[in-house]
């Protein structure tokens, strides 16, 4: 880098252009998963694709996974040069094949890809930052981060919907596509002026194809466990056998005693998850419940969806500037009790036919819930782990909170298809999302750790400098 690096900010040079592409990125990936789950209702129906409704969700989340640990271990073996430009590479194909699709498995598909290229463009994008920025201006870009992922939040449900309404859902995917390659371009120079010497030596850092074949087999069961609907006879067997091999793949990518509730990181990993399945399992039905049930717009269903983003970074705010006295622990507390009654005012609106405004209204407190977890779960994870372990503990942040996000969509799109009614169906599925959402309220205790005083508050003090890492890697 420049001379100018001692002085010179994420928005000067020589940063302007590489925070201005990573941003991008960022964005364009926030604004997608939003977008996407605001126009899927009106997608189901144009490709006839009920049945695979909730694979579409839970597909990428599932590959992105294998995208997580494929992109680190290349990383760290090469410098996330090539990984960045492959991630990115395989983010613009899938939305191009969602853009064109005309039939919902070449949706899925493509959704399929999308996952990979997500997966590996979060860790390449973090590498890239420890190597371009100085430690210094690190606070500053995550903070950017997390702007870049707000904005699309509170517009991209809506602006959706109405492209949608005016043209075509295909767009959706077609529009985003076209702005991927922009965006990596402005990266380009930053990367080409990477130190050579920050680059490891890839004799000591081998290919970890353990790690990627258990990555790839908790993936693949997730696809299992969706499509096991689609088995005459043998299908909840087929589900079971494949949550089970879930299980099983996942004890590797993550710290011992998780799966167990240990008290301290395992538990606050095992949150991390949990909080992510109840929340996004629940979420991108209530899209499907407006416009079915309701006879909402997609603009106007996508709206529930932005109140939600609204209230989630409120609160993030309001965790971060609360600092010491709010913390960690009762943080994570609160968020989760706030999850669970939100849930449970959804299943209560669909089950005795309330108004729309109840559910869209009762959402908002989940945001809320979300904002006040997400952080501090963050840094807890950093706070309770040595610099040894800090790769193997925040991948295994990333990936519990994806693989709880899929495979509890997974299992709600079970249950949404199982049941006969449109009522019984949505009522099925946020009865079970309140039940995640009720075990993460139990074991939210045991993410506290008996420490000296001390110790604690100084961890709770760099959850307020923290922010929203949520919006990092999501």
């Amino acid at each position: 880098m420049t001379s100018h690096d001692a002085t010179a900010g994420i928005l000067q040079r020589p940063y302007l252009l590489a925070t201005a592409g990573a941003c991008a990125l960022v964005f364009l990936a926030a604004f997608e998963s939003m977008a996407v789950t605001t126009i899927m209702p009106l997608v189901s129906r144009d490709l006839d694709g009920a049945g695979l409704y909730a694979l579409a969700f839970a597909g990428p989340l599932a590959t992105s996974v294998i995208g997580m640990v494929a992109a680190g271990n290349w990383a760290d073996r090469r410098g996330p040069a090539a990984p960045l430009y492959a991630s990115v590479a395989l983010f613009a194909a899938g939305l191009l094949i969602a853009g064109i699709a005309v039939s919902m498995p070449m949706l899925v598909a493509g959704r399929l890809v999308q996952g990979l290229g997500i997966g590996g463009m979060t860790v390449a994008l973090y590498v890239v930052i420890a190597r371009v920025y100085p430690a210094r201006l690190h606070a500053q870009v995550f903070a950017a981060f997390s702007a870049s992922w707000v904005i699309p939040s509170m517009i991209g449900p809506f602006a959706a919907g109405v492209v949608a309404e005016l043209s075509s859902w295909h767009w959706v995917f077609l529009g985003v596509a076209g702005l991927v390659v922009p965006a990596l371009a402005m990266i380009l120079p930053a990367m080409r002026g990477m130190r050579s010497g920050a680059e490891p030596e890839s004799s000591r850092v081998p290919w970890a194809f353990g790690r990627m074949g258990w990555a790839a087999l908790a993936a693949l069961s997730v696809l299992g466990l969706n499509l096991s609907g689609q088995v005459p006879g043998a299908g909840w067997v087929m589900a079971a056998v494949a949550l089970v091999i879930a299980m099983l793949a996942v004890r590797p990518l993550v710290p011992r005693g998780t799966l167990g509730a240990h008290r301290g990181l395992p538990s606050v990993i095992l949150m991390r998850g949990l909080a992510s399945a109840a929340f996004f399992g629940t979420e991108v039905y209530v899209p499907y419940l407006l416009t079915g049930r309701y006879s909402f717009s997609p603009a106007f269903a996508g709206l529930a969806l932005t109140g939600s983003a609204i209230a989630w970074a409120a609160a993030s705010a309001v965790q971060g500037r609360m600092g010491s006295r709010l913390g960690n622990a009762l943080a994570v507390g609160v968020g989760s009790a706030l999850v669970l009654a939100s849930v449970v005012i959804v299943l209560v609106t669909t089950v005795f036919a309330w108004p729309a405004a109840v559910a869209i209204a009762g959402w908002l407190f989940a945001g809320a819930g979300m904002g006040l977890m997400y952080p501090r779960l963050s840094v807890m994870t950093l706070a309770l782990s040595k610099p040894e372990d800090q790769g193997f503990n925040s991948s295994a942040m990333s990936i519990s909170d994806s693989l709880g996000g899929a495979l509890s969509l997974a299992v709600t799109g079970l249950v949404f298809s199982a049941l006969t009614t449109t009522a019984g169906s949505f009522a099925g599925v946020f009865v079970l999302t309140s039940a995640i959402a009720l075990v993460g309220l139990i074991i939210a205790p045991r993410v506290a750790v008996r420490r000296p005083a001390a110790s604690e508050s100084a961890a709770e003090a760099r959850g307020a400098a923290e922010g929203d890492l949520k919006n990092v890697h999501s």
